[in-house]
């Protein structure tokens, strides 16, 4: 299978990844409304919860849009998605460590690691909306940083930055064949 053909493999099976996306806005969204009704704490265990939900819900809802929520086996780019969530874990870990000097602080190192690891879906899917989805959340974070944002503005900018380009993700492959 040569890459074309692998990437286009995992856009069919979800749905260009941006059910993914769209789930995982509205996680950063739920996580943003919990810090800021409860408290910052409250809210990592919220974005941490939800987190774990992300790749069954997206993959429950490729199914119901009739995509099948699971590429080739032997597609290449089964591994390369598995590793990039190692990501994931090296940001939690950072974020938590952060967190130990800034609560607050956990949610931007998160929006700069998940920008991040946007950056490697481009490859994944081969759909270059990544790179800007990458840098728009790595630049919430950075600038959250910087410029000392209050948490919950910066936490729902990441959110609704996932759910608008999980948009134009799905638009873009809205024409994907579909499963029978």
């Amino acid at each position: 299978m040569n890459i074309q053909d692998a990437q286009y493999d995992m856009r069919r099976a979800y749905l260009g990844g941006g059910l993914g996306v769209l789930v995982s806005g509205i996680v950063w969204l739920i996580a943003g409304a919990v810090t800021h009704l409860f408290s910052v704490q409250a809210g990592i265990v919220a974005l941490f919860i939800g987190g774990m939900g992300i790749h069954p819900l997206s993959t429950v809802l490729s199914k119901a849009f009739k995509h099948s929520g699971k590429p080739s086996p032997t597609n290449p780019l089964n591994n390369l998605a598995l590793e990039a969530t190692f990501l994931l874990f090296v940001g939690l870990f950072l974020a938590y460590a952060v967190s130990q000097l800034r609560v607050e602080w956990f949610f931007l190192v998160m929006l700069l690691m998940i920008g991040s690891r946007y950056l490697i879906f481009s490859t994944i899917y081969g759909m270059r909306h990544y790179w800007l989805l990458g840098a728009s959340l790595a630049l919430m974070g950075g600038v959250g940083i910087l410029l000392q944002l209050p948490i919950v503005l910066a936490v729902i900018g990441g959110g609704l930055i996932e759910i608008i380009f999980s948009a134009v993700i799905i638009n873009s492959a809205k024409d994907m064949t579909v499963v029978e």
